[in-house]
């Protein structure tokens, strides 16, 4: 998949391991590695729908959004970058149609 980034700190976070390191610990940007190298390598989000990493589409304010996890509570929130959406008949998101994505924060919105 494309990614990009709605700003530049989530775009250093996301491409400095030092960075990711510094603000998220060891751990949690080491998941966050695996996590950004997952979409990298998939053709679409549907791809990545039942693999590692529980991820989902959000709802209320954060409604087309998409999450996934990286550590405890702590979540990679994304939204679909492609022009228009892709969605199904029901309205919702068209996951296989999903192929670029932009990176919006990391947080713990529970």
């Amino acid at each position: 998949m494309e990614i990009t980034y709605a700003n530049s700190r989530i775009q250093k976070i996301c491409t400095n391991d030092k960075a990711a390191q510094k603000m998220l610990g060891k751990v949690c940007a080491h998941t966050l590695r695996n996590r950004l190298d997952q979409m990298t390598e998939a053709n679409n989000l549907e791809e990545l729908r039942f693999v590692a990493g529980a991820w989902h589409e959000l709802k209320g304010d954060r409604k087309g959004q998409l999450a996934c996890s990286l550590l405890g509570r702590t979540r990679l929130i994304f939204s679909p970058a492609n022009i228009p959406r892709p969605t199904k008949p029901d309205g919702g998101l068209d996951w296989s149609g999903i192929t670029k994505i932009e990176h919006v924060e990391i947080i713990d919105y529970h």
